[in-house]
């Protein structure tokens, strides 16, 4: 007798509800095993099996969007078509602990495209095993996590920015308050001149904060000269008056900058509100500014001011050392030239030394 007849023999003997069991739990495997199929297939992640001998056996849609694989390209070579040459002591490590019976959670690593372009990925991998138990390959679910990559590198990015500014900035008081110890004469004036400095500060430092979000990531610049100038001034607008103008070349001032040109013009129009231009209500102030390749010229001009004598000459105290030491450290040229109802300050300053760009 044959095995079908056998087969034939076996289902006769059987009763009619238990063949209909039999029948249903065969369709009902089949349709779990279409389900699963269909799963795989449309999962947007990548899922792959392999042999113990590292040969790609299955290989779903994600898989193809993930690595640029067709099927048909993939099933039948060696998963090392996806592994880096600089990773390929990776996979023998993998193999070993899934003939161990280890299943590999969430490895995070590189692997490389069709198009030789790479991709960071995590990576679960977990045995296969036969109707026997017996452990026959693997399967790998790979997701996409460049993105996740590089928020997280972004964070860092700020962190350590951040962590750095804050640094800077102590260090900035610090030396400002040395300075001011010693050339205050009272506890008035070192208060004073503290609170005014401290402020310019704060609103130098408030202009750099947009760069923790996105326009970091952009390159848009953080402040233009124009923006800080104004922001400077602005204590010193009058309701109904203009009492200072802006005129000539805006040009982008990068976020690391904008500390030291913030104290120097709060130096200025600190100087003016004492005893220049801004000290008067006729006074004017007016600051042109000229782009001459890689050089801008800015001439910040007080008139109608009080008098003042041609030759007049101001001792060096904390003010006069400050803007020495941001010159010197900027590479900046600064001139005076005092007139008899003004001053004319005349500032050379590089390019590179105020912006990382190109300019406007």
């Amino acid at each position: 007798m044959s095995i079908s007849d056998d087969q034939q023999c076996e289902d006769q003997a059987k009763g009619p509800r238990q063949l209909e069991a039999d029948i249903e739990a065969a369709q009902a495997g089949h349709i779990a095993a279409a389900f699963l199929a269909a799963i795989v297939e449309s999962s947007d992640d990548a899922i792959v099996s392999k042999s113990l001998s590292g040969v790609i056996t299955t290989w779903n849609k994600g898989a193809e969007r993930l690595f640029g694989y067709a099927a048909n390209e993939a099933i039948g070579k060696p998963i090392t078509i996806v592994i880096p040459p600089d990773r390929l002591d990776e996979e023998p490590a993998i193999l070993a602990r899934i003939q161990a019976g280890e299943r590999v959670d969430h490895f995070e690593t590189i692997r490389r495209r069709k198009d030789g372009s790479l991709i960071d990925i995590s990576l679960t991998i977990s045995p296969i095993r036969d109707g026997n138990g017996e452990i026959i390959g693997a399967s790998k679910i790979a997701r996409d996590i460049s993105e996740r990559k590089r928020a997280a590198e972004h964070q860092e990015l700020l962190l350590r920015e951040m962590h750095h500014r804050v640094k800077n900035l102590f260090a900035i008081t610090g030396s400002i308050i040395t300075l001011a110890a010693r050339t205050a004469k009272t506890t008035t004036d070192l208060a004073s001149g503290l609170k005014g400095r401290l402020m310019a500060l704060s609103r130098a430092h408030e202009m750099t904060l947009p760069s923790l979000n996105a326009e970091a990531a952009t390159g848009t610049p953080q402040t233009t000269l124009f923006r800080l100038l104004s922001n400077i001034l602005a204590p010193y607008e009058r309701e109904g008056a203009t009492r200072w103008k802006l005129t000539g070349d805006d040009i982008d001032v990068s976020g690391n900058k904008i500390t030291n040109f913030a104290l120097l013009f709060h130096e200025f129009a600190t100087n003016a509100a004492k005893y220049g231009a801004l000290s008067v209500e006729e006074g004017k102030l007016d600051i042109a500014v000229t782009a001459k390749g890689e050089i801008l010229e800015i001439v910040w001009l007080e008139s109608n001011g009080p008098q003042h004598s041609t030759s007049e000459t101001r001792s060096i105290g904390f003010g006069s050392r400050l803007e020495q030491i941001i010159g010197k450290s900027l590479g900046v040229d600064i001139s005076r030239e005092w007139m008899p109802n003004g001053l004319s300050i005349r500032l050379s300053v590089p390019r590179g030394a105020i912006s990382d760009s190109s300019g406007r």
